[in-house]
């Protein structure tokens, strides 16, 4: 067997992972705030498409990757509801924790190939945006998320988010509408 030609999907597994690690990243911090948490998230969704999916096509890598990455998310926030239910005291914030919103902005200003603010531009206010977003329920902010900052067509969101195509576009026009609300004038551009 030739070493070369089993060398070949691997790197293109790694280069496909490079690709999408910022947007998942600044999507999974969407949702934890946190750092740590975000970056755990990442790992772990990129662990399980390496070990379970990497013989799947090229093709069905990003559709695979956006539903794991969104069923860690979905764990996380479960996990995140069963402490409070438990514990009921406020998540205790880290000092050595950035801010997400900080960290967000700083790497969405180098992200040259593709530029998501360019769409919260439209509401002049970034940090405006960002928190709007974050009142989202969390489905309606999936739906939001994977629409409107991957560019997933209904029925790929619907994959991913393991739902029908109704319920993406009820979860999807109901997070405009919500985020319309919030921006007022600014988010007619949606």
């Amino acid at each position: 067997m030739n070493l070369n030609n089993q060398c070949e999907p691997l790197s293109q597994l790694d280069a496909f992972l490079a690709s999408v690690e910022q947007r998942a990243y600044r999507t999974a911090l969407f949702t934890t705030k946190k750092s740590q948490d975000a970056l755990d998230i990442v790992q772990d969704a990129m662990m399980q498409l390496v070990q379970y999916y990497r013989n799947k096509s090229i093709q069905e890598w990003p559709l695979l990757f956006h539903r794991i990455l969104q069923n860690r998310i979905m764990d996380w926030h479960r996990a995140q509801q069963k402490q409070k239910r438990f514990f009921w005291q406020s998540p205790v914030s880290d000092p050595d924790d950035e801010n997400p919103v900080d960290e967000m902005l700083e790497m969405a200003a180098q992200d040259q190939q593709y530029n998501p603010v360019e769409l919260m531009v439209r509401a002049q206010n970034v940090e405006r945006m960002i928190k709007a977003v974050d009142v989202l329920p969390l489905r309606q902010r999936q739906a939001f998320l994977l629409r409107v900052w991957e560019g997933f067509d209904v029925e790929q969101t619907a994959q991913i988010m393991e739902c029908t195509a109704g319920s993406v576009k009820t979860h999807y026009f109901r997070a405009l509408q919500r985020l319309r609300e919030l921006l007022g004038e600014e988010g007619e551009g949606f």
